[in-house]
C-alpha cells in the first residue's frame, strides 16, 4: 500500500464515522424515533418532516439492529442502545401476527395495516435482537433472535403458509442471501449447529441454482431445475442485490469449511456484476439489466437507487481486504465518489435514495416505508470497520 493509498483510506474512515455520528444517526434520533409509542417511522421528507405516521415492520428491526451495531462498533451512546430497544419492543408489542407471521406495516400505534407473502421483516427482527443481545449481554434476547429463526425456517417450509408470488414453482435469490447476513448476525451471541446448517443449505441453493456461468451474474429467481425461465421476469438482474451477497459471502467465508471457496465465490460474484451493474456513461450502479441484453420492463429500470451504491462500497472494500488488488480499490473510489457527489444532501442531513440515471434527484425525501436507518448507516459502519482491518489499526 503505497502512503497516498493509506491517506485515502485513513481519510475515508474518518469520513464514515464523522458522517454517522454527525449527520445520519442524529438525523433519525430526532425525526425517527417515536418517543411517544415506541419504534421509528421512516416516511420523512428530505429536512425530516414526517409525511406518514404509518410504520414499516421491517424497519423497526433494520433500525433496531442499526442503532445497536453502531453501539458496539462505533461509541456507546446510550440513545442509539435506547433506540434498538424501543423498536425490539415494538416488534413484540405490534409487529408479531398470532399465527407468528409478521406484519408488513402498521398505524403508529401498532394496529395492522398490511401483510405480505416475505419474511423479511422476521430476518430483521432477528440480526436487531442479536445484535442489542451483543450489546446489553442479555441472554433473552439472543434465545429470542433464535427462537424467531426457528420460526421464520418453519414457515417457509411449510406448504401453503406463505402464498407463493407465482404459479412457477423454483428457487428465489433474496431469501437465500438474507439468510447468509442473518446467520452471522445470529453467531455472535449464539452457538448453534443450525446455523451452520443453514450457511451450508444457502450457499449450495446459490452455486446449484441461482448462480449462471453463461450469463456471469446470480438470477432473481429461476426454475426447479436452476434454469433460466426465459421471460421478461425470469431473466431480470438485480446488480445491487447480488454485489451484496458478493460482500455476504466475503463475511461468511470464515464460517464454512472451505472458506477461501467461498471468499473466491464472493470475489466472482463482485466481478459479474458490477461490470453489470455500473454505468459506463453516468457512472453508479444501475437498478436492473436484462441478462440477456433485451431492453429491461422494470419502471425503475435505469435508475440510481441508494442502496446498490452503498453494497458496491462495501463489497470493494472486502474484495480489496482479501485481494489487496488495487483495481478493487479503485472501484471502491469510483463508487464512493459518485455516491458522495450525487446521494448526499448538501442542505439537510442523510441521503437521497432515488436518481434518475443521471444522477440528478428525482424526488428529495429521506425516508419511506423501504427505505429509512439501514443502507447508508450500515455501509459507514462495516466500511470503518473494514478500513481499521485494512489499515492494520
Amino acid at each position: 500500500m503505497t502512503q497516498e493509498q493509506r491517506t485515502y483510506l485513513e481519510a475515508q474512515r474518518e469520513r464514515y464515522r464523522k458522517d454517522l455520528v454527525e449527520n445520519v444517526m442524529p438525523f433519525w434520533m430526532k425525526h425517527g424515533i417515536d418517543k411517544v409509542h415506541g419504534g421509528v417511522y421512516t416516511c420523512v421528507d428530505r429536512d425530516g418532516t414526517l409525511m406518514d405516521t404509518t410504520k414499516s415492520c421491517w424497519f423497526q428491526g433494520r433500525c433496531g439492529f442499526i442503532c445497536a451495531y453502531a453501539y458496539n462498533n462505533i461509541e456507546k451512546n446510550p440513545e442509539w442502545l435506547a433506540a434498538s430497544k424501543s423498536c425490539i419492543d415494538f416488534i413484540e408489542n405490534h409487529c408479531i401476527d398470532t399465527d407468528g407471521h409478521m406484519f408488513f406495516t402498521v398505524t403508529e400505534d401498532g394496529k395492522p395495516v398490511q401483510k405480505r407473502r416475505y419474511v423479511f421483516s422476521e430476518c430483521f427482527a432477528i440480526i436487531a435482537m442479536a445484535e442489542y443481545a451483543l450489546a446489553t449481554g442479555e441472554k433473552k434476547w439472543a434465545d429470542r433472535a433464535l427462537e424467531i429463526f426457528h420460526n421464520t425456517r418453519k414457515m417457509l417450509a411449510t406448504p401453503g403458509f406463505l402464498p407463493p408470488k407465482t404459479t412457477q414453482t423454483g428457487y428465489s435469490h433474496s431469501i437465500t442471501m438474507m439468510f447468509f447476513n442473518v446467520v452471522v448476525v445470529l453467531k455472535k451471541v449464539v452457538d448453534a449447529p443450525e446455523l451452520t446448517a443453514q450457511l451450508e443449505e444457502s450457499l449450495r441453493l446459490i452455486e446449484t441454482y441461482l448462480l449462471s456461468s453463461e450469463y456471469k451474474t446470480i438470477l432473481e429467481s429461476v426454475d426447479e431445475q436452476g434454469k433460466l425461465v426465459d421471460t421478461i421476469a425470469g431473466r431480470v438482474i438485480n446488480p445491487g442485490h447480488c454485489i451484496e451477497t458478493s460482500w455476504f459471502l466475503m463475511e461468511a467465508a470464515p464460517f464454512f469449511k472451505d472458506p477461501d471457496h467461498v471468499r473466491e465465490l464472493g470475489l466472482k460474484i463482485f466481478d459479474w456484476d458490477y461490470e453489470w451493474g455500473w454505468d459506463k456513461e453516468y457512472g453508479g450502479i444501475i437498478n436492473f439489466r436484462d441478462c440477456r441484453n433485451f431492453p429491461p420492463q422494470d419502471y425503475s429500470q435505469d435508475m440510481k437507487f441508494w442502496w446498490p451504491q452503498c453494497e458496491t462500497i462495501i463489497a470493494a472494500l472486502y474484495a480489496y481486504k482479501i485481494t489487496k488488488d488495487e483495481k478493487y480499490l479503485e472501484i471502491h473510489r469510483k463508487a464512493n465518489d459518485w455516491a458522495y457527489e450525487h446521494f448526499a444532501d448538501p442542505e439537510y442531513p442523510e441521503w437521497y435514495g432515488y436518481l434518475h440515471r443521471d444522477g440528478t434527484v428525482a424526488q428529495p425525501a429521506k425516508g419511506n416505508i423501504f427505505k429509512g436507518p439501514f443502507h447508508v448507516p450500515r455501509m459507514m459502519i462495516r466500511s470503518y470497520l473494514l478500513l481499521n482491518d485494512i489499515l492494520g489499526e
